[in-house]
């Protein structure tokens, strides 16, 4: 424990030196790159327009983004949105109960789980032990409060088990080292049929509704994450992850077969993992969806583009909720200007938080946001962990990004965009009932801060490039 203590402080020195990227803004790379041709656009609205007859109000920024993000918009899916622990585990523990060929794990946190009364565990290796090929990615620093036995026992059964980017630099690949590159994925694929993503690791801290006595164990969801002391009550967690069914199941499945290439040097070709990953459309599936992977090698980080695009595309409303909220400038200046011009923007963001660097870092940004006429919620009775955004009520995406450099830049990270009015809805009932159950934040309230706080959270931004 001190070993991996000690090694996080390093690891901090090394972000501070490694950290040389500058994150682009959209006018730069919308000027260079991702501008599409006339022949693309007619393609896309096309498209758009047979599978989704109501998407005008997007046509502009969907034409755009079809561009950006590489994936293919896929249509025919069902996706189902899972709310914390007790929803999401459910589904994990189901799907993996039903899985009959393979089951791959891509998580920033990898910890042994409860769930009714079974540790996820047990029933991985009992999945391995009956022919169900168990391959694991997990990252190093995300997961470094995780037993070495738990590894062990899958490894042991069988399961193919990939520490990503480890402390110790000679394992694994050592020529592609750099300790500022973290997988932040949240993947579950079983047998190439469906698909989980969003911001949720299978950690124990959302294994409570923050009413237990218990104490909490392990890493709590981020590089930045702070252990409870024994003893203290866990705290209630509010995440967001999306259950995947039909062919954009592929597009996650591809993105886990190359990381999983890029980290150890080898296909995964035992089995034909490609046969698998065409599932056909979902009976009764309507949503459009497209997985986007953004990876520190990319030219641009794609996610990133496609919601500044979205965002400076929008007509009526920008809803988002995120966790560790320490915004680039080109964030803040196109949150800003769909203010400006009337888009109800409402953000919502940790008031309880288990980063307090973090949270100063979001302070700092306040008083420009709030002068533009964005509105600012915090959740002040649970850790909002969930990354989500809905834009004009057809436009939402699910994931692991953070408004931050650290997703931007330096983190591989997933994200779903899904196209339909029925997702979207749910998405902002959800967004309501955590917004009327959070504090608002007003300009006059804010302006009556400290000196002191304000000194503070701008010393904060120091801080903000690395986080």
């Amino acid at each position: 424990m001190i070993a991996r203590g000690l090694a996080r402080l390093v690891l901090l020195a090394c972000f501070m030196l490694f950290g040389c990227s500058t994150t682009p803004g959209f006018d730069e790379v919308n000027a260079i790159h991702y501008v599409p041709t006339s022949a693309q656009s007619v393609a896309i609205l096309a498209t758009l327009k047979h599978e989704m007859p109501d998407s005008d109000i997007l046509a502009r920024h969907l034409a755009i983004e079809e561009a950006v993000a590489g994936n293919p918009l896929s249509s025919g899916n069902k996706v189902t949105l899972l709310q914390d622990g007790a929803q999401t585990f459910a589904a994990f523990f189901k799907a993996i109960d039903g899985a009959k060929d393979h089951i791959n794990l891509e998580f920033f946190i990898f910890e042994d789980i409860e769930f009714d009364g079974r540790q996820i565990i047990d029933l991985l290796v009992a999945k391995q032990k009956a022919g169900v090929q168990v391959n694991l990615i997990y990252d190093a620093i995300g997961s470094d409060q995780t037993p070495d036995d738990v590894f062990r026992r899958l490894y042991d059964a069988g399961a193919r088990v990939v520490e990503f980017n480890p402390i110790i630099p000679f394992k694994n690949r050592p020529e592609l080292y750099n300790p500022n590159r973290r997988d932040h994925r949240k993947i579950l694929i079983v047998d190439g049929r469906i698909g989980f993503t969003g911001g949720i690791n299978i950690s124990r801290v959302y294994s409570s509704d923050g009413s237990s006595s218990s104490s909490s164990i392990g890493s709590s969801g981020s590089t930045r994450d702070e252990l409870k002391p024994t003893g203290e009550p866990p705290e209630k967690w509010r995440d967001t992850q999306a259950m995947i069914e039909g062919p954009a199941v592929a597009q996650l499945q591809e993105l886990f077969l190359k990381t999983w290439q890029d980290a150890t040097g080898e296909a995964l070709n035992d089995r034909a993992y490609r046969t698998k990953i065409t599932p056909a459309k979902v009976s009764g599936g309507g949503e459009v969806v497209r997985i986007i992977g953004s990876h520190p090698d990319d030219k641009y980080p794609a996610f990133y583009i496609t919601l500044l695009s979205a965002i400076r595309n929008a007509e009526e409303r920008v809803w988002i909720a995120n966790s560790y909220f320490a915004p680039t400038d080109s964030q803040i200046e196109e949150l800003s200007a769909a203010a400006r011009r009337g888009v109800d923007v409402q953000l919502l963001l940790q008031g309880k938080t288990d980063s307090p660097i973090v949270r100063d870092i979001a302070h700092s940004t306040y008083a420009e946001l709030l002068e533009a006429g964005v509105k600012i919620y915090e959740m002040e009775d649970s850790i909002l962990h969930a990354k989500t955004a809905t834009i004009d009520g057809v436009w939402s995406a699910v994931g692991s990004s953070n408004l931050d450099n650290r997703s931007a830049l330096f983190n591989t990270e997933v994200d779903a965009v899904i196209l339909g009015r029925e997702p979207a809805k749910k998405m902002e009932a959800r967004f309501t009932v955590d917004r009327d159950q959070s504090k608002e934040i007003t300009a006059a309230e804010w302006d009556q801060r400290s000196i002191f706080t304000k000194l503070r959270e701008r010393f904060s931004r120091i801080l903000a490039y690395w986080m």
